[in-house]
């Protein structure tokens, strides 16, 4: 499986956003996030980084 975890990046920590992300469509400064089950989730904010290797999507909020 290729999917990612997204977590958000607040005050220094890493919160879980949401599991086995299956498509990310950044679209300014709004991000839609879509899971392998169906679940979806909109973020105001930008993508921070990605770590292919780790399976892992870091989410930064707007300011």
């Amino acid at each position: 499986m290729c999917e990612a975890n997204a977590y958000v990046y607040r005050d220094g920590v890493e919160e879980l956003y949401l599991e086995s992300v299956d498509l990310l469509v950044p679209e300014g400064n709004t991000i839609f996030l879509k899971s392998l089950f169906g679940e979806q989730k909109t973020f105001q904010g930008t993508v921070k980084e990605i770590s292919l290797l780790k399976h892992r999507i870091l989410l930064e909020e707007r300011r």
